[in-house]
């Protein structure tokens, strides 16, 4: 579920691709490029992590090959297998227009999530440490030549659906120099072997029209018969060594690689990478990666 780092940025197109699509020759090889995508719609089987989409019409998909090239070519990203797709709003401009979001899909077999503590977590006093340790980090992020990052609050606190199994909240953050807020928007799918992870990032000015149309995503996105939470067998089953509280907190980020998997968020700061694709930052969670 890396991509980690994904999974869609501030709103941004790489600013060396931008600056290459206003030129003749760019415009036709942006063109080039966009037609040999092969987009998706429809039910979508996604076998990496026994599960399927069913889309509605109003969105499209790319799978893993086409969605690591969009990353890597279009959005300068480097190279990242655990992308297993990009899930996109329908239009000619979804992959290229500054308002444009899309949502990374990744996943991990780290094993059966246990939901036990959802309902006992105090979110606010995990938000109160998560400000403390991204503030933490912004020395580091200082010495590797990044800008620092401040976590505002949720901008939509955690909610945990126990009866589909679902998880979902979204932060807004502030990088050094960005005149606009971020927001990241994440899903945590769960099943029997692990989790589905999808990740949707933009300028927080799209509050409104990712988060109508990540609740519609959440809807779109099942484990198939056999891999759903339900189907769990505590006797041969692995379990995860972490709960609910770490999927939101970023105990992952330690197991990942602080700065391996998380730094991605840089990029919305400076705009030079993702139209919208998800991820988080500081000590929170999985991420897309980045290398200056």
């Amino acid at each position: 579920m890396r991509r980690f780092l994904a999974v869609l940025f501030a709103c941004a197109l790489a600013c060396a691709g931008v600056a290459h699509a206003e030129t003749e020759e760019g415009g036709e090889q942006l063109k080039q490029f966009l037609a040999s995508l092969h987009f998706q719609s429809g039910t979508i089987a996604v076998p990496e992590a026994g599960a399927t989409l069913r889309l509605v019409p109003e969105y499209r998909y790319l799978g893993a090959k086409d969605a690591q090239k969009v990353l890597e070519e279009l959005w300068g990203n480097p190279p990242d297998s655990d992308v297993l797709g990009l899930i996109l709003p329908k239009g000619e401009r979804s992959l290229t227009d500054e308002k444009s979001w899309a949502v990374v899909v990744t996943y991990s077999d780290d094993g059966y999530v246990s939901d036990e503590e959802a309902a006992k977590t105090d979110y606010t006093k995990m938000l109160k440490d998560m400000q403390a340790g991204t503030r933490e980090a912004n020395q580091a992020r200082k010495k590797a030549g990044y800008e620092t990052v401040e976590l505002v609050g949720w901008a939509a606190p955690p909610r945990y659906d126990a009866s589909s199994n679902k998880l979902y909240w979204a932060k807004e953050l502030a990088f050094e120099g960005s005149p606009e807020h971020t927001l990241n928007y994440d899903i945590r799918v769960l099943g029997r072997k692990g989790y589905l992870s999808l990740n949707a990032v933009s300028g927080m000015s799209q509050l409104a029209t990712v988060q109508e149309g990540m609740q519609r995503v959440l809807g779109m996105t099942e484990f198939d018969p056999g891999q759903r939470y339900a189907d769990f067998n505590q006797a041969t089953d692995k379990v995860a060594a972490y709960g609910i509280a770490a999927l939101v907190a970023g105990g992952l980020a330690a197991k990942a690689g602080l700065f391996g998997k998380l730094l991605a968020l840089l990029l919305a700061a400076k705009k030079l990478v993702f139209v919208a694709i998800a991820a988080i930052g500081g000590v929170i969670a999985k991420l897309f990666k980045r290398r200056a």
